[in-house]
């Protein structure tokens, strides 16, 4: 078998592909490129003890948001509440189907791969060398991440509100401050998570520990 001498300590900037070397960077630090100062890497420490308390904490939230009423409406002494999903099932009667795909797909499923994938790469990245497929777990995460739109069907809903409060008395929901909070403590989870840390402790070589030149904050390009 071929083997390749890979230095795990070059990295190209993912605005000028410049090939550099990082420098030993404190707790906390940042490492900058030397052609044009772009963000090379940020030193996080504790990274995967603090992105899995984190990810604990999402899923904690996501699986409440999505079992209590996010939203009531009372009208004429008659009173009616649903959940983020009742929400989608209701568009899809209506006869507004693509909407309701897509708002099932941002405000559900992406948010809810977005917190299983991260969580089980920092399960499984733990005890190093991981496993190939944490890496697919890693790209995975990272597509999910840009597709988890919880904030904008947060700001949908607001909008909503404000143009029937006149005809009706809104009841907000659990759902609705629990929803809120998973905004900030995705933010929280994706600015925590140090990827590099992560892919250095793929097993990338059969019987070998191997970390490959990459992007710096772009692990998806490693092959």
């Amino acid at each position: 078998m071929e083997r390749f001498a890979i230095d795990p300590t070059l990295v190209a900037c993912r605005d000028c592909d410049l090939l550099q070397r990082l420098p030993d960077v404190p707790a906390g630090g940042t490492a900058c490129c030397a052609r044009c100062r772009a963000r090379l890497w940020r030193c996080r420490p504790h990274s995967l003890d603090r992105t899995l308390a984190l990810s604990v904490a999402a899923a904690i939230l996501f699986l409440i948001a999505n079992s209590v009423p996010m939203l009531g409406l009372s009208v004429a002494g008659r009173e009616a509440a649903t959940t983020v999903i009742g929400g989608v099932v209701a568009m899809w009667r209506d006869g507004r189907e693509m909407v309701a795909l897509l708002v099932l797909f941002t405000a559900v499923l992406a948010p809810a791969l977005e917190i299983f994938c991260l969580l089980a790469v920092t399960l499984t990245v733990r005890s190093a060398p991981a496993p190939r497929w944490a890496g697919t777990l890693l790209r995975t995460y990272e597509i999910f991440r840009e597709w988890s739109m919880i904030e904008i069907m947060l700001l949908g809903v607001l909008v909503a509100l404000i143009k029937i409060a006149e005809l009706a008395t809104v009841i907000p929901g659990l759902a609705m401050f629990v929803l809120g909070a998973l905004v900030f403590l995705l933010a929280a989870m994706g600015a925590a998570f140090d990827p590099r840390d992560a892919w250095a402790r793929i097993d990338w070589v059969e019987g070998a520990s191997r970390q490959p030149a990459m992007h710096a904050d772009d692990p998806s390009v490693a092959k």
